[in-house]
């Protein structure tokens, strides 16, 4: 089998990894010069909007698939229209608008914070009377990693916020005070099954996820599978998703989807009996679903904006290390590292003696 991916980033790279032992072929479509899942199968260099790219795309494939989530509506169409497309296209661009996809939450009866849209230098002004103070304004599309976003903490912020973002649909949200960050990583085949892993426990900094830990009988694992079963089901969705939440009052608050794999996943590499990469394939190939179940103890920590010496890395014990092929580039994700351990002490030790190792400045 023959699975075309659209986008050929880190993510289609670790597809393509876990999907060569099950015997699938891969193709890439990515108009990036130096796409680096492209050493892993055929890369069609072009725009996601080249009708006659997409064509020879469909062509050569028997199924496809997406590790880039602002993939154009109209491209993901044009992919469905000619061969089978997982997650449908549906569930792609559900998530490319922040605000249509906070009020999907709202109609599934999960909690968001207080939000409201905002479209001009007096709207935002209103839309603050409603979230209150702070708030962030976020562009609705295209946003990540800590981009497309301005804290407001006072009146006097708006000026600068709408200078810098003003241009652009924009959604402004109420401050979350949170506890911690989470994600839910469910699974979900074309029959219908549904599998989690346990909740991860999710560090940002500058808006960029560092470290991403599973935990394993996390009182809020229940109402994260619950509020992630209730949208798999309304999108009628194939492959992994992931759902980030903050923690707060005790209970979970709708931050945002990824209808693909997620970077908060990584660790399912090596800490999960069947990684999300191959859960993934398995579910768009209509195989049955790997068990999601802990291996041990596990963290994952992001490289960002230069890795560590491999020698250095190499030589401490349970320490995974996973290179992007990609040029170093402040704050850009080059590659992550996996510790494993069989308790949570000598997890704790072992990132210690990793941590010296990383730039704390990336």
């Amino acid at each position: 089998m023959k699975i075309g991916i659209l986008g050929a980033g880190q993510l289609g790279r670790m597809l393509a990894l876990a999907g060569y032992p099950l015997g699938f072929e891969f193709a890439f479509l990515d108009p990036a010069t130096e796409a680096c899942a492209a050493p892993l199968g055929e890369h069609l260099r072009a725009d996601y909007l080249d009708l006659a790219a997409l064509e020879k795309f469909c062509a050569g494939i028997d199924l496809a698939t997406f590790e880039f989530e602002n993939v154009p509506q109209q491209a993901a169409e044009f992919v469905a229209a000619r061969t089978p497309l997982f997650p449908a296209p549906r569930a792609l661009t559900s998530g490319q608008d922040r605000l249509s996809e906070k009020q999907m939450f709202v109609a599934q009866g999960i909690p968001v914070p207080k939000f409201a849209a905002v479209s001009s230098r007096i709207g935002l002004e209103a839309a603050a009377q409603h979230t209150g103070l702070p708030a962030v304004l976020k562009t609705r599309r295209m946003g990540y990693d800590g981009k497309g976003q301005y804290v407001l903490r006072s009146a006097a912020d708006f000026d600068a916020a709408w200078a810098q973002l003003g241009a652009q649909q924009l959604i402004l949200e109420s401050f979350v005070p949170f506890e911690r960050e989470v994600s839910c990583l469910a699974v979900r085949g074309r029959d219908g099954e549904v599998k989690f892993y346990p909740l991860v426990q999710n560090v940002h900094r500058s808006g960029i996820l560092r470290t991403a830990r599973p935990r394993n009988g996390d009182p809020l694992q229940a109402l994260g599978e619950e509020y992630a079963r209730r949208i798999l089901q309304h999108l009628d969705y194939v492959g992994v998703l992931a759902f980030e939440f903050f923690v707060a009052d005790g209970g979970l608050l709708a931050n945002e989807i990824a209808p693909r794999v997620h970077n908060s996943g990584h660790w399912s590499i090596e800490g999960a009996e069947c990684s999300q990469f191959e859960n993934h394939l398995r579910a768009i190939a209509g195989l049955p679903l790997g068990s999601t179940a802990l291996r041990g103890e596990s963290l994952m920590v992001n490289f960002i904006g230069s890795a560590p010496a491999l020698e250095a890395m190499a030589a401490l014990e349970g320490v995974h290390v996973h290179l992007y092929g990609k040029q170093p580039k402040p704050l850009r994700k080059i590659g992550h590292a996996t510790l494993t351990a069989p308790d949570s002490a000598t997890l704790e030790a072992r990132l210690r003696r990793l941590e010296p190792l990383l730039d704390q400045d990336g």
